[in-house]
């Protein structure tokens, strides 16, 4: 009878609302709060703490992928607003992953165009606090988009496609570099000669006579060189990650696919290109980079950055979602009256807006990373129109 009296009275007990017990699963699943600072990614106490700015935001999830090519992440974190949300601020700690964890969110919002929001949770976007994006797959402008471009009122309807098989990965990397007691060169202004180069195309042709063309290597191979010319510093074309394949016009002669060979349109502000590394292993350019800028203080010479933080990859209304636009477009970029449409003062389809103090800090942030993690020498800004 008494065991029928407690059955009944676990019967009539009434049900717990989600919010309730979601911080309890949390953190019997290995997740906790985590932090709101730093943003972007931080090794602390066995475990990663994630962080990123979206005001608008409705969802965030954190997606953990074990290769660049998967399409499905081994775990998916949704981040709960009432314990993972500081003011503008989704985070989250997880335990037990590491240097080399690839990862990237999905932000869901209102879909609304006309008021400059363009929340699509199809698309997968990158961490604009990540130091390194993998090397693969190869970006895929189409399926980026984060619209339906074959549907009435082009730009209005968002996209049903998911983009995770073709959108690079962020990599979490913590990096334990020796610097060995590098110093800046400080070479006077009146004593300075600067050799401005492409990166990639310094180096890449058989002629140039380095075992590592077109890389971070291939350009150290290359300091006695630049020694006989006088040269006391090179200024490097953009190294920030940008999108080889984001040109879709062809070879009218041969019909191949153009590629966008300057990077004057970063996609990540922190990270060096992948591509222009000689490592193999998600996140080592990063490493390669430092040896270089190291490699070339020893030598004397400093290392400058053509950087531009003007406008982004993403383009105007018809371009792809890969990070700013799915996190924070009102925000990140100046609109016009009819916010459908962006401002374009670069004449590349859009325009960062460095009035707002959280893009501006952003910026200054970057900047802060590659003086004093990166130990680059300094920097010039692209400010011309066509994104130079």
């Amino acid at each position: 009878m008494q065991k029928h009296d407690n059955m009944a009275t676990m019967t009539k007990a009434p049900q717990r609302e989600l919010h309730d017990y979601m911080p309890e699963v949390s953190k019997r699943a290995d997740l906790l709060a985590g932090s709101p600072l730093p943003l972007g990614t931080q090794e602390m106490k066995g475990g990663i703490n994630f962080a990123i700015f979206s005001r608008y935001a409705s969802r965030v999830r954190l997606e953990l992928f074990k290769h660049p090519e998967d399409a499905t992440p081994f775990r998916t974190i949704d981040l709960d607003s009432a314990r993972h949300r500081t003011g503008d601020v989704w985070h989250v700690w997880v335990k037990g992953i590491g240097p080399g964890q690839l990862y990237a969110y999905r932000v869901d919002g209102p879909y609304k165009p006309s008021e400059g929001h363009r929340f699509n949770f199809k698309r997968l976007l990158l961490d604009p606090f990540a130091s390194a994006i993998s090397s693969s797959p190869p970006w895929d402008f189409a399926t980026a988009l984060g619209y339906d471009p074959s549907s009435p009122g082009k730009g209005l309807t968002p996209s049903k496609l998911d983009n995770a098989k073709t959108m690079p990965k962020c990599v979490f990397v913590n990096d334990h570099f020796n610097w060995a007691g590098d110093q800046p060169p400080r070479h006077p202004w009146s004593k300075t000669v600067i050799y401005e180069m492409h990166l990639r195309g310094f180096t890449i042709h058989p002629k140039s006579g380095v075992k590592h063309p077109g890389t971070y290597r291939g350009l150290m191979e290359k300091i006695p060189y630049l020694k006989t010319l006088g040269v006391t510093a090179v200024e490097l074309m953009p190294v920030q990650e940008f999108n080889e394949t984001s040109v879709t016009r062809r070879n009218p002669q041969t019909n191949e696919r153009l590629k966008n060979y300057w990077g004057y349109d970063s996609v990540a502000y922190f990270a060096p290109k992948a591509s222009y590394s000689s490592l193999a292993g998600l996140g080592r350019q990063k490493l390669e980079f430092k040896e270089m800028v190291q490699t070339f203080h020893k030598a004397g010479i400093e290392v400058i950055l053509d950087v531009v933080f003007n406008h982004t990859a993403e383009g105007n209304e018809l371009g792809p979602t890969l990070c700013f636009r799915g996190m924070n477009n009102a925000i990140f970029y100046t609109l016009e009256d009819d916010k459908r449409h962006y401002k374009d003062y670069a004449g590349t389809g859009n325009t960062v807006n460095a009035n707002n103090p959280v893009v501006r800090e952003l910026i200054l942030a970057a900047l802060r990373y590659w003086a004093v993690e990166m130990h680059v020498d300094g920097f010039r800004f692209g400010s011309m129109r066509n994104g130079k």
